[in-house]
């Protein structure tokens, strides 16, 4: 393949990717406004107008705003590579640097500023503008500040020297580099799991033991029938973020520790905490994390390795407006952000695997649910945080089967129904 060849191959597929996300966007807008002013039947009983009318004014939001956002970062998507921005940037930091390590993190230390100095402003407005609009904005400018201050740092203290490994295999280590690197970014991944929990979302977010004796007797029956063992029920401040609410366990091992939302344990009666822990505990008994682990490793290892052929290909450089002869005997920072811009563009089309995998998971952990609790807690749990989370009930199914992760209401709610007959 040529420089000319990938070029073309570049701009076509992503004007297939920009074409087939407006046009989702387009239905999904054209959908939930065409049946906002009605609540679907099955749900009438359960859900105002009201209720079910700022679902869709803030789903037409959210879609409008990801319009923008798309077109923007298209914008920027061209302006790094076909229009030269990456080899402007790389060029002056060569100038000032020199070729070595110090030029290579540099360089993505300078593309990721840049990237979240564009991103800034709309992630703004999605908190301050978008989200307090819908009555969701919990946080204060300062709290945003504080946050972005605190994930930077602590991004670079563990970014940083990770990065610094891989570029060292990547120009070090001889063809078979990209293996060596799956192994590091593996045992990271895992390593993360571990302190995740415990070191680095305290950071963040308050967490106290469960305090509800009567909820921690219930939920604790529930991890003994299901033969789940857990370091701590812990309550999560989020509502100084945000009204959504949710319910999680997180890490592995014996740092596994089961996480609720401030605002789900307000919201729900302790049955339907119990219902919805008991879908989340579903997931782990039928092996869906492990099964997503083995897949993400999987994945991450097939793109390292095409990562590695590509960093030998001058065309893929070239294709995309950068030189990399010109200023650099080491091009491995370069070939890093190259491939995590383009690789978007090229996998997108395959969404929609994931989707449905996501989806069969779904089922199946509220397949398990029903079988530990009671299905009719676990839908009026379900009804109460559509609505809390302003979730549309009249989602596009072309739209919904491209991009949820999660069965559409309708269909799920439909789906606990009969098995709570059977």
């Amino acid at each position: 393949m040529n420089s000319y060849t990938f070029s073309v191959l570049f701009v076509v597929f992503l004007g297939i990717t920009v074409s087939l996300q407006f046009w989702l966007s387009s239905r999904q807008l054209r959908h939930v406004a065409r049946h906002r002013s009605a609540v679907p039947a099955e749900f009438a009983e359960k859900i105002s107008l009201e209720a079910h009318q700022k679902a869709a004014d803030y789903t037409i939001a959210k879609t409008h705003f990801g319009l923008i956002s798309l077109f923007v970062s298209v914008l920027v998507l061209l302006g790094f590579t076909l229009f030269g921005g990456l080899q402007l940037l790389a060029a002056t930091l060569f100038q000032w640097l020199g070729n070595g390590m110090s030029y290579q993190l540099s360089l993505l230390v300078a593309f990721t500023l840049i990237s979240g100095a564009i991103d800034l402003p709309f992630e703004l407005y999605r908190q301050f503008v978008l989200e307090e609009k819908f009555g969701f904005n919990k946080m204060t400018l300062k709290l945003f500040f504080t946050d972005m201050i605190k994930s930077s740092v602590i991004g670079a203290a563990i970014g940083l020297p990770l990065v610094w490994v891989v570029i060292s295999l990547m120009d070090k280590s001889g063809n078979l580099w990209w293996l060596y690197a799956w192994l590091v970014f593996s045992g990271f991944q895992l390593l993360m799991m571990l302190i995740f929990p415990t070191w680095i979302a305290p950071l963040f977010n308050k967490f106290t033991p469960l305090a509800d004796e009567a909820l921690r007797t219930r939920i604790e029956g529930l991890m003994q029938r299901v033969g789940f063992a857990s370091s701590g029920l812990f309550v999560m401040d989020g509502s100084k973020r945000s009204a959504h609410g949710n319910a999680y366990f997180s890490g592995f091992g014996k740092t596994k520790r089961i996480v609720f939302f401030d605002t789900l344990i307000e919201r729900l009666a302790p049955q339907e905490v119990e219902a919805v822990l008991a879908h989340e505990l579903g997931h782990f008994k039928l092996k869906h994390i492990v099964k997503r682990m083995v897949v993400m490793f999987a994945v991450s290892l097939g793109f390292l390795a095409l990562l590695g052929y590509l960093k030998q290909q001058i065309w893929f450089y070239t294709g995309l407006s950068v030189d990399p002869i010109s200023f650099a005997s080491s091009n491995s920072a370069m070939a890093l952000i190259l491939f995590m811009l383009t690789l978007p563009v090229f996998t997108f089309i395959l969404s929609p695997i994931t989707s449905i995998s996501s989806r069969k998971h779904e089922f199946e952990a509220d397949a398990f649910a029903v079988k530990h609790t009671n299905a009719n807690d676990l839908v009026s749990a379900l009804v109460k945080l559509y609505e809390d989370n302003a979730s549309t009930l009249t989602p596009d199914p072309v739209h919904s089967a491209f991009y949820d992760s999660h069965p559409p209401a309708s269909i799920r709610i439909a789906h606990l129904h009969q098995q709570a007959l059977a």
